[in-house]
């Protein structure tokens, strides 16, 4: 979710690789953004391209992906509905080209991200675990030639900051991936909503200082008295829609964790109006 920052968290990526495409589902909303960006990946040349996050079970956005064919390989970034929905229904539409996520739950006619080499079809894919948003988000780093990009899912947006989905997301495993996301300097991110950044290193920095500065922001709410999870959104986003406090509140229960404080409760997830 976007919280307060809802400009771009670092420069905008000025071009990208000819060898990348967006093709952006069209659910939009607060916390979709512009809509679920659907990457499609094709070396030069290649017969097959890589396709990650298929998006929702639109079916003119899995038609238009379909258009761009052949693709010999689906990824997902993480479970989430707004990138994982259509899945099923593409792997159909592409007479069952494998479908692979670290949560085998979403993996179909293939084997589960495990950290092995994936085919790229003339592509380096290279997993990259980035557990927090939830237990598993994961990025790829994508190489051909003397080009780079990281596809970054929803754990780093191309606007504004995200939701740590507790109790299945983890605010210090998110630090950690935000930690490793901050080495890949001068990379593009091409994330799951929003649009392309030019440094994955630079966004990476800016994610922290704005999670260490909200983490500041809960126990100095605590400090003030602040009982529940409730309580610590109506004081540090107090600046955020209250439509959107109820995905607030998850980043809050997640921070009450790392804090080593119980937060009040609450289900896990983001399927919510």
């Amino acid at each position: 979710m976007g919280g307060h920052v809802t400009g771009a968290v670092s420069a905008l990526a000025s071009e990208l690789p000819d060898w990348v495409t967006l093709l952006r589902a069209p659910n939009p909303g607060p916390m979709t953004l512009d809509g679920t960006n659907t990457w499609l990946l094709r070396a030069p040349g290649a017969a097959h391209g890589v396709l990650v996050d298929p998006g929702p079970a639109d079916e003119a956005h899995l038609a238009a992906i379909v258009a761009r064919g052949p693709i010999g390989l689906v990824l997902i970034t993480h479970g989430h509905p707004d990138h994982t929905e259509g899945a099923p229904r593409l792997h159909e539409l592409l007479d069952g080209v494998p479908v692979r996520a670290a949560d085998p739950t979403h993996s179909i006619g293939g084997p589960p991200l495990d950290g092995g080499a994936l085919d790229g079809h003339g592509l380096d894919v290279r997993l990259v675990p980035t557990p927090g948003h939830t237990a598993d988000s994961v990025c790829f780093l994508v190489e051909h030639g003397d080009r780079r990009v990281v596809l970054t899912g929803d754990t780093i947006l191309g606007r504004g900051t995200t939701v740590v989905a507790h109790p299945d997301g983890h605010l210090g495993d998110y630090l950690a991936s935000l930690e490793l996301l901050s080495t890949y300097r001068g990379i593009p991110a091409l994330p799951g909503h929003g649009p392309a950044l030019a440094d994955c290193g630079a966004a990476a920095d800016f994610y922290l200082a704005h999670r260490r500065g909200r983490l500041d922001q809960v126990r100095a709410a605590l400090d003030e008295g602040a009982q529940t999870a409730a309580d610590v959104v109506a004081k540090v986003y107090a600046d955020v829609d209250r439509s959107l406090w109820w995905a607030a509140e998850w980043s809050v229960r997640a921070q009450l964790e790392y804090l080593g404080r119980e937060s009040d409760g609450g289900s896990s997830g983001l399927d919510r109006p």
